[in-house]
């Protein structure tokens, strides 16, 4: 059983965001990371999968959807984000392999916690959008099928940070690494102690956004540094865009 757990999802190869959050003393300390998703796709992606390769055993890591599809652009087919077609065709033959092994969803023990599920967006697609206003009909439908014993469930995909109950479990996003929504800066999560503590690590913008233009050859760099580094989309413009995609909708 893992007595602590820090949590990054959606990295998407921002470089300068991971480092620091690497450094956190409460990253260092962790017993385990886990990644829940969408790990590369963005403007570092080889230096990004390097550097999370090289703490070997430390890290868990489950497959996001943009994994998927860096594996399927390295293999010859094409992605409609500009960013993606890039970075994919950017990869080694082991980080596609990498890539392309990674299990989706994860369950490890944790201490004060018991089994917790990890996953991308949702435990039964690296795809589906469930957000902090989802109905609890959408949530039952999202959670059917999930193992009673598992109390807590811990996804990513949307870029925004929440915990909330739904119907006795605990839902968790740690929020984006390197594409945050709702303020600036690389968001993440520490379970530790039976608790549950969303974490934002301060970086200076300017500074980090200049190093991933410099690091990159992308060719849509600067402007990508400026949409998802610099700056963010509000919370607000985040839920209106995802909304729908929940089946409100209907």
């Amino acid at each position: 059983m893992l007595s602590s757990v820090a949590v990054l999802s959606d990295i998407h190869g921002v470089l300068p965001f991971l480092r620091a959050v690497l450094a956190e003393p409460d990253v260092q300390a962790a017993e385990r990371i886990v990644l829940t998703g969408d790990i590369a796709a963005g403007p570092q992606p080889v230096e990004t999968l390097d550097l999370l390769m090289s703490l070997g055993d430390g890290v868990t890591w489950v497959r996001g959807n943009a994994d998927r599809e860096l594996v399927d652009v390295a293999r010859g087919q094409e992605s409609p984000y500009v960013v993606s077609q890039w970075a994919g065709q950017q990869l080694r033959a082991e980080h596609v392999a990498l890539l392309d092994g990674l299990p989706h969803p994860v369950t490890l023990d944790v201490a004060g916690f018991g089994p917790v599920l990890f996953c991308h967006g949702s435990p039964r697609r690296d795809d589906e959008f469930v957000l902090v206003d989802s109905s609890l009909t959408r949530w039952a439908d999202v959670l059917d099928g999930v193992d009673s014993q598992v109390r807590t469930v811990v996804c990513g995909h949307t870029h925004m940070p929440f915990q909330r109950l739904v119907d006795q479990r605990l839902v968790v996003n740690p929020g984006s690494v390197g594409m945050p929504y709702g303020r600036p800066g690389p968001h993440w999560a520490l379970l530790a102690g039976g608790t549950v503590q969303l974490r934002h690590t301060v970086v200076d913008l300017d500074t980090a956004a200049d190093d991933v233009v410099a690091g990159s050859g992308f060719p849509g760099c600067r402007e990508w540094a400026d949409d998802y580094v610099r700056d963010a989309a509000s919370d607000v413009e985040a839920l209106t865009a995802f909304g729908p995609l929940d089946g409100r909708s209907a």
